[in-house]
């Protein structure tokens, strides 16, 4: 029998239901910012070999929970996993961030494209799961994530990052079937990932669109949400009895709420760009919403910090169906007592 969690804060406020306070758990809350993280990476050998290790996977989510009272892990992983599993040959580079030795140009390195089964060729991140949920022990919800099809397929495509996406924009607009062909073998991949997660342990899973934000509106529509709302059609809506919240979160995606609440997820997360206030006026009780502190404030002062967390608190203004978050992922810069001085301004407010 699955053991009762003692703080369910984050899945009640994802489903919209009654919570003493709100809870909080920060992106990218696992990482360089943590002086442990940076000593455990170095102990792993390579960031892809600390993905790729259970054990330390597991020792890293746990991180943040040891220093902060935070209400969520996360996993610790890269959205840049399934697409590695789809044989791209992932690596990382020093200074210059992910790249692959086989992107995909052209319809025929689609079709050859697997689809990777999760207990095999990722079957090191559903380890990771099973781990972690094993040793927060019922403590916190285990979130789990995937980036979206339209960012995998910026990776894939362009064979690292990019500011201007021009390899993936001249497949979208050149060729816009090979880039539908090559979504939509993403977004099966991505669906079998994150239901397999759920299988392992994850209570609750997250879609990471980093990029739908540098598409014009319609091929937002066309080419991300439609494949995002095709995921979340496809998931494991519950689990031991249990409802799993989907959180689906767009950057740069703000002018487009109305159109995400479509999708079917639960929850949106919002970046720093919109204000939160507007943003439940615009979707209503339709969805919980998660966000959306700009990362940067953690670099002032706690006086800053505080003052800031609190404007985002008094502008939700509903009793519940939020999640605090940052707007996107913490900062390697970042003074972890800066991060302590935040949960603990969030745990502290009671609305008026």
């Amino acid at each position: 029998m699955t053991k009762p969690l003692a703080n369910d804060r984050l899945l009640r406020a994802l489903l919209r239901q009654p919570v003493d306070r709100t809870p909080i758990w920060i992106m990218r809350q696992a990482g360089r910012y943590l002086p442990e993280y940076r000593a455990t990476r170095t102990r792993a050998g390579s960031f892809l070999d600390l993905c790729q290790n259970p054990e330390l996977a597991c020792e890293v989510t746990l991180q943040p929970l040891r220093r902060f009272p935070l209400d969520a892990a996360i996993l610790f992983s890269d959205i840049l996993t399934v697409p590695d599993a789809m044989g791209l040959g992932l690596y990382f580079e020093a200074g210059e961030g992910p790249r692959f030795r086989d992107p995909v140009r052209s319809l025929a390195d689609i079709e050859r494209l697997p689809v990777p089964d999760p207990e095999q060729e990722l079957r090191y991140v559903m380890d990771a799961v099973r781990l972690i949920r094993r040793e927060l022990d019922g403590s916190v919800p285990l979130i789990g994530f995937s980036g979206s099809p339209w960012t995998l397929a910026t990776y894939m495509v362009e064979g690292a990052g990019s500011r201007d996406f021009a390899e993936t924009k001249r497949l979208l607009y050149g060729e816009p079937q090979a880039m539908h062909a090559l979504l939509q073998k993403i977004s099966a991949a991505v669906t079998a990932y994150l239901n397999a997660q759920i299988q392992a342990g994850a209570q609750a899973v997250m879609i990471f669109d980093t990029w739908g934000g540098s598409l014009t509106p319609r091929h937002y529509r066309e080419f991300s949400l439609a494949y995002m709302q095709r995921i979340i059609a496809g998931l494991l809506r519950e689990q031991d009895g249990e409802r799993v919240p989907v959180v689906l979160f767009t950057k740069g995606g703000g002018a487009w709420l109305e159109w995400q609440v479509e999708a079917g997820a639960d929850a949106l997360g919002l970046d720093w760009t919109i204000d939160i206030a507007d943003a439940a006026e615009r979707v209503g009780d339709r969805v919980a919403l998660q966000g959306n502190l700009d990362p940067s404030v953690l670099y002032a002062g706690d006086d800053v910090v505080r003052a800031e967390a609190t404007r985002i608190l008094e502008s939700f203004r509903r009793p519940t169906g939020h999640v605090f978050n940052l707007g996107h992922g913490i900062h390697p810069g970042i003074d972890p007592e800066r991060v302590a001085t935040l949960v603990e301004t969030v745990q502290r407010y009671r609305q008026p």
